[in-house]
């Protein structure tokens, strides 16, 4: 049957930034499509919650607290990872960060920790999961860029940087890892409903109206619809897709 190709049933999966927004859709769009889940963040209290959410619908879950800026610690969440569940399946680089102000105004810090996070952070962690995918010559990685990897905006210069950088990032690797069976795509999301941004928008009705009219489908997404996207560059129903970036943002950037 069709949906066949959906079932993430055996599958193990690990999530990036999976304590809110995005990452936290993705983990649980995972879980319900059948696969074990290891979340992975920061912020460990947030991170429970989804766990707790992933082991109600009846799979395994497991939280770890890891900085993915420290190849180290990602390293031993890998290893840790493989340990408990035997192996990894799905790798979702999700985390990312953003810091809106002028280049001028620009500090090296705040470059390097935009760099770091967004890209450097999906590099250690495909070098990491991915040694373990190689060996058994298969896998999938799904990396989060962004619109702002296609369209460039005032005030984002270094996220913007960092997004193109993930969608070449993207195809080089799937090109490079084609011969282990091993799919590398990404996803770049426009406008999306998350904890931080409705509440800037719901304290700013000015902009959400800016925002509402350069989306031609006049609505800004919702984070299980980029679940279950990644629920589709996951399953084998993607089997012939690779170093593709999908957008995801209601028109916007074709408009």
């Amino acid at each position: 049957m069709t949906l066949d190709y959906f079932d993430l049933s055996g599958k193990v999966a690990i999530v990036t930034g999976a304590s809110r927004g995005i990452g936290k859709a993705a983990a649980l769009s995972l879980a319900k499509a059948g696969a074990d889940v290891i979340c992975c963040a920061r912020d460990m209290k947030a991170l429970e919650e989804t766990v707790n959410e992933i082991t109600r619908l009846g799979r395994r879950a497991r939280g770890i607290k890891v900085d993915i800026t420290n190849f180290a610690e990602v390293e031993a969440m890998a290893s840790k990872a493989v340990s408990e569940f035997e192996k990894i399946d799905i790798l979702v680089n999700n985390a990312g960060v953003v810091i809106l102000k002028p280049l001028l105004e620009f500090s090296e810090e705040e470059w390097r920790k935009i760099i770091d996070t967004n890209l450097t952070g999906a590099f250690f962690c495909c070098k990491a999961v991915g040694k373990y995918m190689v060996e058994r010559k298969c896998g999938k990685v799904i990396n989060m860029s962004s619109m702002r990897g296609f369209i460039g905006a005032p005030n984002e210069v270094s996220y913007c940087a960092s997004k193109g950088g993930i969608i070449q990032f993207t195809k080089a690797l799937a090109l490079e890892w084609a011969r282990f069976n091993i799919n590398v795509n990404a996803i770049a999301p426009g406008y999306i409903y998350t904890e931080m941004s409705t509440q800037v928008f719901k304290e700013n009705e000015e902009m959400l109206n800016r925002v509402l009219n350069v989306i031609p489908l006049g609505r800004i997404g919702q984070p299980e619809e980029v679940g279950v996207l990644i629920v589709y560059l996951s399953s084998k129903a993607s089997d012939f897709m690779t170093g593709e970036t999908i957008v995801l943002d209601g028109g916007q950037i074709i408009k």
